[in-house]
């Protein structure tokens, strides 16, 4: 497939993908709150006068789906709440810095905070066990991930690690999102911005992949219904999105699109079909390319990239 054609980049050469159905989507019709109370007289003369709803609603981005119950989002971005100001400094999740700080080991400006959902602004002096925290700039490395490498912080058996190729890209520690075998190359993504990983891991946001498979043999024509109707796997079914032979390939490569986050899936689904994967290159991930990215060297993202992946629902 051609990951050089835009807005919706595919692997490699160029294909021709079999239409799969289009993912469903959808706008949340419900309002973020009740509508206020009118605004009465009062005997104060200086008493602020009450910010209607419509007032409020002018400021909300109705784009962004809100659950029913949702506060009114807080006007002031500068403003952060602790257990994500933790988790951005890489402490912990999120959910285990509600932990820390209703245990008490959490202060702001020498106080100690045990309320959930506290906010701190920038000027605020942050500690936990003592340590000033201070929170890191976000990093976006993508790396296009060379043979032999395998995709772990560390390993015990001192093989070579994908952190090894990332190591010069920023002070901050970078993490990577998902993973790729030791034997599969392609795109990888390392960043230390919590909230873009969890949305990229997460099944609800359906982060796009896509495979130039290579085969063991020649991929008959009627498997393609077959991968696109889903495979039946140890772990359940699992189909892929679009499928076709690679333009100007042999019929042995393969264009696969999927969403799967499950573990080798792809190979596991040529092998459920009775073929051998030979070379698996990863070619698009959540709309993010090769396009001048040489094998085993990185880059970082840009702006509009970045803003893309944080602004988009299905990536």
């Amino acid at each position: 497939m051609n990951t050089n054609k835009k807005p919706s980049p595919k692997p490699g050469k160029s294909t021709k993908p079999v239409a799969a159905k289009p993912a469903k989507s959808g706008r949340s019709n419900k309002p973020a709150a009740a509508s206020a109370a009118k605004s009465t007289k009062t005997s104060k003369p200086d008493a602020p006068k009450e910010v209607s709803a419509r007032d409020k609603r002018k400021y909300i981005d109705f784009k962004i789906k809100v659950k029913k119950g949702d506060p009114l989002p807080n006007f002031n971005e500068n403003e952060i709440r602790l257990n994500k100001y933790l988790s951005n400094a890489g402490i912990c999740s999120r959910r285990e810095a509600d932990v820390l700080i209703q245990t008490g080991v959490v202060t702001v400006n020498g106080k100690i905070v045990t309320e959930m959902g506290h906010k701190i602004a920038p000027t605020d002096v942050v500690q936990y066990d003592g340590e000033t925290i201070n929170a890191e700039k976000k990093r976006y490395v993508l790396l296009n991930k060379p043979k032999g490498f395998i995709t772990t912080m560390d390993d015990p058996q001192g093989r070579k690690t994908v952190m090894s190729l990332v190591k010069s890209a920023s002070r901050e520690r970078v993490y990577p999102i998902g993973r790729l075998d030791r034997e599969t190359t392609g795109l990888l993504l390392f960043t230390n911005d919590g909230d873009i990983a969890k949305k990229l891991t997460h099944p609800r946001y359906q982060a796009r992949k896509i495979y130039h498979a290579e085969l063991n043999k020649p991929f008959r024509t009627e498997d393609f219904d077959r991968l696109l109707k889903g495979v039946d796997l140890e772990d359940g079914k699992s189909r892929a999105d679009l499928a076709s032979y690679v333009e100007g390939g042999n019929s042995r490569e393969v264009g696969v699109e999927i969403h799967s986050g499950k573990n080798r899936v792809v190979r596991r689904m040529f092998e459920a079909l009775g073929y051998d994967v030979v070379k698996l290159d990863r070619v698009v991930y959540a709309g993010l390319t090769k396009k001048d990215l040489p094998r085993g060297m990185f880059r970082h993202l840009t702006e509009d990239e970045v803003s893309f992946l944080k602004m988009t629902k299905n990536v």
